[in-house]
């Protein structure tokens, strides 16, 4: 929501003087410091119109002096919230129809656990209103889908494009984790947080979990780790040791409803500051006030003319 503000509201101060000194400054002290203020004296024959225009000349000048603005709070440098980093595990596992638990509902086991999570992810990404969110997809490697951003519409439409294999078909758990730190670069945000989904182990990339969680540390960055459980395994000591050590929450899930509720309680987390009130957006309207100012004078002195 929009307000108003003034810049500098003090001159506004000068309002009661001003319009006092309409009434009550008289003639013959006006000549001693101006030599035009004859333009500020109200006669008797046409009182109503010439006291309007010097009122609104005041009033104008004024208004104009203090700087009227309007702030934007839906501004993207006003906002209140996180900078987020969702992984998405892109391996061969995510391939498999929906979630391999009894308790998985018809819509799941028709779609691919890989196409379920993006819906989900989509949903959790679009409810964000405050938070700039960037995406990470993995497998064999690791990639920067997309670079933190406040335009949700666009990473929602990018999702879409996004398919299970793209990235390998194994489970680089440590690369994950070290691109999604990569992401946080340039990030201002008080508060930094990553969501790291998988189904499976780590078996690939570069970069150990255990090198990759020495740098969640040193980067304060809170990570919370999803498991996609099945009848066969239904916990991660690996994701739950990195949750765990960067502050964050494990949870293991055995179906798309369990799914949403994870991420509805990742919702409620609270907001920071992204950027400091300096890079507040103003609109600023003096400009308005000063044109009407001008116009009012010139009917004013207009009118003198021509009587």
């Amino acid at each position: 929501m929009n307000y108003y503000n003034f810049e500098y509201p003090i001159f506004l101060l000068a309002l009661p003087l001003l319009l006092w000194c309409l009434y009550r400054c008289q003639e013959r002290l006006k000549s001693r410091y101006f030599v035009h203020l004859h333009f500020m004296q109200i006669k008797k024959r046409n009182i109503p119109w010439e006291l309007f225009l010097k009122i609104a000349v005041t009033l104008s000048t004024i208004f104009a002096l203090s700087s009227p603005v309007i702030i934007d709070t839906k501004n993207p440098f006003n906002r209140m919230g996180k900078d987020i980093v969702l992984i998405l595990d892109a391996s061969g596992s995510m391939s498999a129809s929906g979630f391999d638990t009894t308790n998985t509902s018809q819509d799941s086991q028709r779609v691919s656990r890989f196409e379920l999570t993006k819906r989900v992810a989509k949903d959790f990404l679009l409810k964000r209103d405050m938070d700039n969110i960037g995406i990470i997809v993995y497998g064999d490697f690791a990639f920067i889908a997309s670079p933190i951003t406040y335009e949700k519409k666009v990473l929602s439409q990018m999702l879409d494009y996004i398919t299970q294999g793209m990235a390998g078909q194994n489970t680089a758990i440590g690369e994950a984790l070290a691109v999604g730190v990569r992401a946080f670069e340039h990030s201002k945000a008080k508060n930094k947080v990553m969501i790291l989904l998988s189904d499976g182990e780590h078996n690939s990339g570069s970069i150990s979990p255990k090198d990759a969680m020495k740098l969640l540390k040193d980067k304060k960055i809170k990570t919370y780790t999803i498991f996609i459980a099945n009848q066969q395994k239904d916990s991660n000591p690996l994701l739950g040791r990195i949750a765990q050590e960067s502050g964050g929450v494990f949870y293991s899930v055995t179906s798309l409803e369990e799914l949403k509720k994870v991420y509805k309680e990742i919702d409620s987390l609270e907001s920071s500051k992204i950027r400091s009130r300096e890079y507040k957006f103003k609109e600023y309207k003096y400009q308005t006030f000063l044109l009407f100012g001008v116009l009012f004078l010139l009917v004013l002195m207009l009118k003198r003319v021509w009587r």
